[in-house]
């Protein structure tokens, strides 16, 4: 591979080493040379050799075995999770959105308990009060209430996912409502449908709520396909910011 002159040398030997695993010298599962015979190659010393590995390992393409030696995972580095949803088109994290918050309104209906009832209420009247206000307050009020229909299912890990997803659909909504003036003729666009799920909350009417979730969704993805084709391009959830709404728990 030809040794290393510059510094740091140990990005430069990880740089080495992507370049070769990513070439197919070492397919996935292959194990790679000893330290010693890594570092003669490059021109490094074994410590060099070590952080270059270590770096590697954490980018998701190397493991360290204890006892085996360090293998192949992947021939590129795992792309973090939110670049990844960063570069994803705002139809794809609909239709995922759908999946998690459908399933997430019945739950609510489940299992919400009076400090959900109180927090689904106040998140109502701020989409209703925002309603007043621009087009981003807006969309903080309308992911607010959002955020709290997913706490009131009492799973962490949909609280956690729907969090995940929370910038990237921000950006999405914002660039709808920018391509297609949803709010010129209603300034509350939604209002009943928003208000029907929480009562369909309160009752305790997991179908109800699925349902009207459902159609929510539904109709958003709807009208992004119809902005992209308007727009002649997906609409994307790049260069996302502004608050992410947390949970409560």
């Amino acid at each position: 591979m030809g040794a290393l002159s510059r510094h740091p040398l140990s990005d430069q030997a990880a740089e080495r080493l992507r370049e070769q695993v990513a070439s197919g010298r070492w397919p996935v599962g292959a194990k790679l040379p000893g330290e010693n015979a890594l570092a003669k190659e490059l021109g490094v010393g074994r410590s060099t050799v070590r952080e270059a590995i270590r770096a590697l390992a954490g980018s998701g393409m190397l493991e360290t075995r204890q006892g085996a030696g360090v293998f192949v995972i992947a021939t590129r580095p795992v792309e973090d999770w939110q670049a990844r949803l960063r570069r994803a088109s705002v139809v794809h994290l609909f239709e995922v959105r759908g999946l998690l918050e459908v399933e997430a309104a019945a739950l609510a209906a489940e299992r919400r308990d009076e400090d959900d009832l109180v927090a689904l209420d106040l998140a109502l009247a701020g989409r209703r009060d925002a309603a007043r206000s621009d087009d981003e307050a807006f969309v903080d009020a309308d992911i607010a209430l959002h955020a709290a229909v997913v706490v009131a299912a009492h799973n962490p890990v949909l609280s956690d996912l729907f969090a995940g997803f929370g910038p990237a659909l921000r950006h999405g909504l914002l660039e709808l409502v920018a391509l297609l003036p949803l709010r010129q003729d209603h300034p509350e666009p939604g209002a009943d449908a928003h208000a029907s799920l929480v009562e369909a909350v309160r009752r305790g009417d997991p179908e109800q709520a699925a349902m009207i979730m459902r159609e929510e969704v539904n109709l958003i993805l709807g009208l992004l396909r119809k902005a992209d084709a308007a727009s002649g391009r997906p609409v994307r959830a790049e260069a996302v910011s502004g608050p992410v709404v947390p949970g409560r728990r």
